[in-house]
């Protein structure tokens, strides 16, 4: 990464975790962001690695400062972003007595950055709940016509036959990232009339969403 050993000014540090449930694996990701001698925001993903599922505030605080040393950055670094929770806290704090305050704006005063996607996301969430029981009715019912390329191929069928055009594919939403949820709505609402047709020819569809539960999505896609 030449650009970054030629980089003078200041880094900026956002990480996060992925965990595989089916697999039981964690993911690491951590991102530097800087401004070049040509006034560009420069973005790289400095390291993408994995660690034990579920790692502790040590294990990812000795994993971050080990990538600053390995890019020689550690001294250069000027914020790590990072979800709000308190886990998070104890990896600053430990991340901290790695590094030499002197090194730091104002002493590290400035060195935690709370992340603002997750902090918009955890608003939106709670406007998601007054509608839940409507969303998890779609889930349940996306979920259901894609178990199996059978079922699919039924819905397919069934969306020709309402000349419906069945290009947008469903995806199943992640539950604590809104933003899959609106693109799992908004496809979703395409085929509204499909669900309602497929009610009629199989008895092991449980999930149909109501009018109401249709309406509420709608409102949510469009505002």
């Amino acid at each position: 990464m030449r650009i970054l050993e030629k980089n003078t000014t200041r880094i900026a540090i956002t990480t996060d975790m992925w965990t595989l449930s089916n697999q039981k694996k964690g993911f690491m990701a951590i991102t530097i962001h800087f401004i070049d001698d040509n006034w560009k925001l420069q973005s790289r993903i400095m390291r993408f690695i994995y660690v034990p599922c579920h790692p502790t505030a040590e294990v990812h605080a000795n994993v971050l400062y080990e990538s600053m040393c390995d890019w020689n950055i550690d001294r250069k670094v000027s914020t790590v972003a990072v979800d709000n929770c308190s886990t998070n806290d104890l990896l600053i704090n430990l991340l901290l007595d790695k590094l030499s305050m002197g090194d730091l704006i104002l002493e590290g005063q400035l060195f935690h950055m709370c992340c603002c996607a997750h902090i918009l996301n955890l608003i939106v969430q709670d406007g998601l709940s007054v509608i839940s029981n409507g969303i998890e009715k779609i889930r349940d019912s996306v979920g259901f016509w894609t178990a199996t390329p059978k079922r699919l191929e039924k819905f397919e069928e069934a969306a020709r036959h309402l000349a419906i055009p069945s290009t947008k594919r469903f995806s199943l939403d992640c539950k604590t990232h809104w933003n899959s949820t609106y693109l799992m709505l908004k496809v979703a609402i395409i085929y509204k009339d499909v669900f309602k047709r497929l009610k009629q020819q199989d008895t092991h569809y449980n999930s149909l969403p109501t009018e109401k539960d249709w309406e509420l999505a709608s409102k949510f896609v469009t505002n």
